[in-house]
């Protein structure tokens, strides 16, 4: 069963904890070694997040076994469970929960077999590092002298207990990340750095605009390497035994491309006037209707978003083997399940004939060209029979031709009366979908498939289900207390430029509209901006990350300054998930610079706690990066911000400094982190260039330009 929006399942069988109700066979997700290590084998994979280190610790506290002896299986379809697509913050809600209760469960059925072989009770044998120990210290045996004996080849079990809070020693603490050794040290461990024997080289050989159509090749002389040409239809591509050969190959081909093309794009200064003219459906997403007496404040505003890039460091890379019957894949998608359901339509395969292999690759926290180059690599592959092939996009490629977020239009009007308090809060999301991810649909959304001799439609992107975290619509439910309130979302029928998820879906639009209009509102009633929120909230916990944020960064004390401006912003991420307060200093010179930020998280559980301040963190730099400087350029043919140049990303010396403090509920169901400072970060910004420069962004990027704009 696909998982793609991680909703409720009802199916009539006991319920159990994440992923483990559709993937109920303990020893899916588990199993133990003579040699004395456990092997664990998540669907969930590692993206940078430090997730498979987070897993580690709760698979070894719940089996009372070091750290050290937990080893992790990397995700790969013949095996591992099914978990859809790691996503969305939820790897500890999901994943964790289940490999939580899945050692609890083993560890209860090994306890009960030593219990019934040595007559002492299950209650009074200790597990020391894997070993079973009676009262009277004798020995009971171990995991590993059990290991053969398939104790695990049974569904899991309802009635299994997890540690209670209070028990917890891994889980809960800061462990050094798993993964890190390799990376630092240069060990190859990404994608990138696979070499198989007998391996090739291909590199795409792109359109030079959208829709483009390739008519001919002209002729000329023999390429470097005598590379081999594939084509099928419009996916051109060049294969070499050699990687730099491969590259010049490329270039040469491209110069004998003769290719059709038309303009399909709108042009970048008409994108706002776009998003309010394209066909559409409309949907409410939430709606409470109340009498209100007439406004005393009352402010409409518009808030624009341009499309943007994931601008991954590295770019995208697979490598595929076909050997006339399957098809293997190594590549690092988010969703390797996912992904062999769309290449089985693309490459017109059973799944079954293909099997797709997690390798790390570089974070991307969204949907960008990783799925895109396994399906080149297969292709090419399979003119190749025998010969592994690598396929490694070109920074072109990768700021050009993978899936962007969508460009968004949010519409406010929000009234208050005398005191500030609000009475109504009108919002509208118009956006394309924020969901063109692999094995969703009827079509394939890689891609290559639409540029096959034999091609496939591409299909428009969707947005999920508020329940499911939803895309455009995400947080654009406010948190604040309000009479009335409506808000809806009108999904785009006509999609120019591929869309698709990129960290924090809708949120960080969304966050960013409704937290300019509390500052907004405070400023009118001539009330301070966290004194306004705060009594407009009756949500406890986003009250104390407000608070811990504010105080953290001396708001009662800060001092106005010329060219310096201090904002604040809170959201609750999916309005389900983490919650997260913000506070921004900047500085307005020749440009916007973000010096400093505050952030307050609560996660409820806090797994490790130092993986989620470096998640916390790395998500308010990135956001940092977004709402500063960030835009895809295009004509009304091509994408031309396809180079650092034309896409810039904030440099290490003008990352702010970023303080970031965890409220601590041991107690609480855990909650993923990835993504919850973005939207405030992002807002607490624009809140501080407000206070500032005395005006309210309604562009993004807050460059000088768009800040000129500004009412």
């Amino acid at each position: 069963m696909n998982l793609a929006f991680h909703g409720p399942i009802a199916d009539g069988r006991p319920k159990l904890p994440g992923s483990l109700h559709v993937n109920r066979r303990l020893d899916r997700w588990l199993s133990f070694h003579a040699e004395g290590f456990v092997t664990i084998r998540p669907g969930k994979v590692e993206l940078g997040q430090g997730i498979l280190t987070a897993l580690a610790q709760i698979s070894a506290e719940e089996l009372d076994v070091a750290l050290s002896r937990i080893r992790i299986q990397p995700a790969a379809t013949p095996d591992s469970p099914d978990e859809a697509v790691t996503s969305g913050s939820l790897s500890v809600q999901e994943c964790g929960m289940a490999l939580r209760h899945a050692c609890a469960d083993a560890r209860r059925i090994h306890l009960g077999v030593v219990a019934q072989r040595s007559g002492v009770p299950m209650e009074d044998i200790a597990v020391r590092d894997g070993d079973f120990v009676a009262p009277d210290g004798r020995g009971l045996g171990s995991y590993w002298a059990m290991a053969d004996a398939a104790l695990l080849a049974v569904e899991a079990s309802p009635e299994a207990q997890p540690k209670p809070a209070a028990e917890r020693r891994i889980a809960g603490h800061s462990a050094p990340r798993l993964d890190l050794p390799d990376k630092v040290f240069g060990e190859p461990r990404f994608v990138h750095d696979l070499r198989l024997p007998g391996m090739l080289h291909a590199r795409m050989v792109r359109p030079p605009s959208r829709a483009a159509k390739l008519l001919e090749m002209r002729p000329g002389p023999a390429l470097p390497d005598n590379a081999a040409i594939f084509r099928d239809g419009s996916v051109l591509a060049v294969v070499a035994e050699e990687e730099h050969l491969a590259q010049l190959a490329a270039e040469r081909l491209a110069r004998r491309a003769v290719w059709e093309e038309c303009d399909t794009l709108p042009a970048e200064g008409t994108l706002e006037d776009w998003l309010r003219s394209a066909p559409r459906e409309s949907s409410v997403v939430m709606e409470n209707a109340a009498e209100v007496p007439p406004p005393v404040h009352r402010i409409q505003a518009s808030f624009f978003r341009p499309f943007l890039a994931h601008g991954s460091i590295g770019p995208s890379c697979a490598v595929a083997r076909w050997d006339g019957s399957s098809m293997e894949i190594w590549c690092h998608s988010q969703g390797i399940y996912n992904l062999r359901t769309d290449l089985a339509k693309a490459l017109r395969l059973p799944a079954e004939q293909i099997i797709v292999r997690h390798m790390e690759g570089a974070g991307c926290y969204g949907h960008n060209g990783a799925d895109d180059v396994a399906l080149d690599a297969a292709l090419v592959a399979r003119a190749h029979p025998g010969r592994p092939i690598r396929v490694l996009w070109s920074r072109a490629e990768e700021l050009g031709w993978s899936p962007f977020s969508p460009a968004m239009l949010v519409e406010v009007e929000a009234q208050a009366d005398a005191s500030g308090t609000l009475t109504s809060f009108t919002l509208d999301v118009i956006s394309n979908g924020h969901s063109g991810r692999p094995g969703r649909g009827k079509e394939p959304t890689l891609l290559a498939a639409s540029m096959l001799a034999e091609p496939f439609p591409v299909p428009l992107s969707i947005n999920p289900p508020l329940a499911g975290g939803g895309g455009a619509q995400r947080n654009a439910i406010p948190p604040y207390c309000v009479p009335a309130l409506r808000v809806a979302m009108h999904r785009l029928l006509e999609m120019p430029i591929r869309s698709s998820a990129l960290r924090g879906l809708g949120a960080l639009v969304n966050v960013w509209a409704i937290e300019s209009v509390m500052d907004e509102l405070a400023g009118l009633a001539g009330e301070d901006p966290l004194s306004h929120r705060l009594r407009h909230l009756d949500d406890a916990r986003s009250r104390d990350v407000l608070n811990r944020a504010a105080q953290m960064a001396g708001w009662a004390q800060r001092v106005k300054a010329e060219g310096r401006g201090m904002g604040l912003a809170v959201s609750r991420y999916k309005g389900s998930g983490a919650w997260c307060a913000a506070v921004a200093e900047v500085e307005a010179a020749e440009r916007v610079l973000c010096r400093r930020l505050w952030l307050a998280v609560d996660v409820g559980e806090a797994i490790n706690p130092d993986g989620i301040a470096n998640q916390v963190e790395g998500g308010a730099i990135q956001a940092t990066s977004m709402c500063l400087m960030e835009a895809v350029r295009h004509d009304t043919r091509a994408i031309t911000s396809d180079a650092w140049e034309r896409y810039p990303i904030l440099r290490f010396s003008e990352v702010p400094e970023v303080a970031a403090e965890i409220i601590a509920r041991p107690e609480a169901p855990p909650l993923g982190a990835g993504e919850a400072s973005m939207g405030p970060v992002i807002a607490a910004i624009a809140n501080a260039i407000a206070d500032a420069l005395g005006v309210r962004l309604r562009h993004w990027p807050f460059t000088p330009e768009n800040i000129a704009k500004a009412p």
